[in-house]
């Protein structure tokens, strides 16, 4: 298993720069496992292939507003920060443009356009990590919030005129510093009328972080360093998740980072409660324990997330798969269409 087999060509036209309206619009590729059939549907339509006594897995993280702006100190040069994850109190791992002129010791006076204040917040780079990650320490860490903006992937070029439309609607814990998108195709009314079909939801907690923004860039998977994200699976989601299984009900991830968190959970055959970094890389043969189906959007070349469903559906069905919603005009990516792997 090499990583180029996970490469293919997208056209840029089919990268989705803005979202649809209303959300559940969107269009969705139904994967049959059972039988390798594929089918197009659009989302709103997605309850057709869930069944009263099935439980929904929702990732309820929030977007945090991670991106921030500042001038170096003693210099002109404009700098960008990325923040990934939260050390302690008043120091964050971030990312930092431009790399190179930020070293250790480096000031920055952070930049704010969106409010009036006047109070003056600088961030101190006090070690430099792999990757090109900075460890920075704040001088006030409670104004991070009101100078951030959040941050949108790299293939997205349009700025967002509503940023809450980067959020799920069902979003409450802060901590991602990007969404996990395959939930922005549900509506508080689809949610609604999920519930009222008898369809159960679950709600879980994983921090998306630096793994969404780090290509793989070694040939052999096995050797990519796979980066911890936070999260926490309460005692009445894993009651709930094991009861599913017990009544013989499937159990549906909602996004990549769900299937990534309830696995970890559920590693020695029950779903555990869990508050822990988790590091688990899912590649091609591994054995799922816990995830009967999922629904996700379409991932880039070569990442860890067209691995992960790969791993799930098959890799020849997923690249039959791509190959017809790039011949079909699917949207791709984080604004893009979805995908049911049943």
């Amino acid at each position: 298993m090499k990583v180029s087999d996970f490469d293919y060509h997208l056209p840029p036209e089919l990268i989705a720069q803005t979202p649809l309206e209303p959300r559940d619009r969107s269009r969705l590729m139904v994967l049959n496992r059972a039988d390798g059939s594929i089918s197009h549907r659009h989302f709103l339509e997605i309850a057709d292939y869930l069944h009263q006594g099935d439980t929904l897995v929702f990732n309820d993280s929030r977007v945090i507003p991670a991106r921030l702006y500042g001038i170096k100190i003693n210099s002109s040069t404009i700098v960008e920060l990325l923040l990934l994850r939260r050390l302690d109190n008043c120091i964050w791992e971030t990312l930092v443009r431009p790399g190179k002129k930020i070293t250790t010791g480096t000031e920055i006076k952070l930049t704010n356009a969106v409010s009036n204040t006047d109070k003056e917040v600088l961030a101190q780079v006090i070690e430099r990590s792999e990757n090109g990650i900075r460890v920075v320490r704040f001088s006030d860490e409670s104004m991070l919030e009101q100078l951030g903006k959040v941050p949108l992937p790299p293939y997205i070029r349009k700025p967002l005129n509503e940023p809450e439309r980067y959020q799920t609607v069902y979003a409450r814990i802060k901590g991602s510093v990007a969404a996990p998108t395959a939930g922005l195709h549900f509506t508080p009314r689809l949610l609604q009328d999920l519930q009222q079909k008898g369809i159960q939801f679950a709600f879980v907690t994983l921090h998306i972080g630096l793994d969404t923004f780090q290509p793989v860039r070694v040939e052999d998977p096995h050797q990519h360093p796979i980066h911890t994200e936070y999260g926490e699976v309460s005692l009445e989601a894993a009651s709930m998740l094991n009861q599913t299984k017990k009544e013989g009900k499937r159990i549906i991830a909602v996004g990549t980072s769900t299937v990534r968190l309830i696995e970890a959970a559920s590693q020695y055959g029950m779903v555990r409660p869990l508050a822990d970094q988790v590091n688990l890389f899912i590649l091609p043969g591994y054995q799922f324990h816990i995830t009967d189906a999922m629904i996700t959007n379409f991932h880039l070349p070569k990442s860890t997330l067209l691995m992960m469903v790969s791993a799930f559906a098959g890799k020849d069905y997923i690249s039959k798969a791509y190959e017809q919603a790039m011949k079909l005009r699917y949207r791709f990516y984080s604004f893009g269409d979805a995908m049911l792997i049943q």
